[in-house]
């Protein structure tokens, strides 16, 4: 990756988090409320981050990395799972036998 791919792959993430702080913050706490923006304005900022997040994956693509990067929670659990070399080959037995 050059540095103006790097550069443009900053502005994008960067772009991103502020249009979802912008979103997070003017939403109201209980469904109840009105949502302070307009129909319009929101799905224009869906087009805007569905264009963002296309760039992204371009960028991506042409750095060579097939692997969405994703967010993920801490408390959420890994998708693999380490087996220790020491237990490689070995079949517990049932106590029954």
């Amino acid at each position: 990756m050059n540095d103006e791919t790097a550069k443009e792959r900053e502005i994008m993430m960067v772009m991103r988090k502020l249009l979802t702080t912008i979103v997070r913050e003017v939403t109201p706490e209980h469904k109840s409320l009105k949502h302070p923006l307009s129909d319009q304005t929101i799905q224009d900022i869906r087009a805007c981050l569905g264009l963002i997040t296309a760039r992204e994956k371009e960028l991506a693509d042409a750095a060579g990395r097939t692997a969405q990067e994703r967010p993920y929670f801490v408390d959420e659990p890994p998708a693999t799972k380490v087996v220790p070399i020491t237990k490689i080959g070995k079949v517990k037995k049932d106590e029954d036998d």
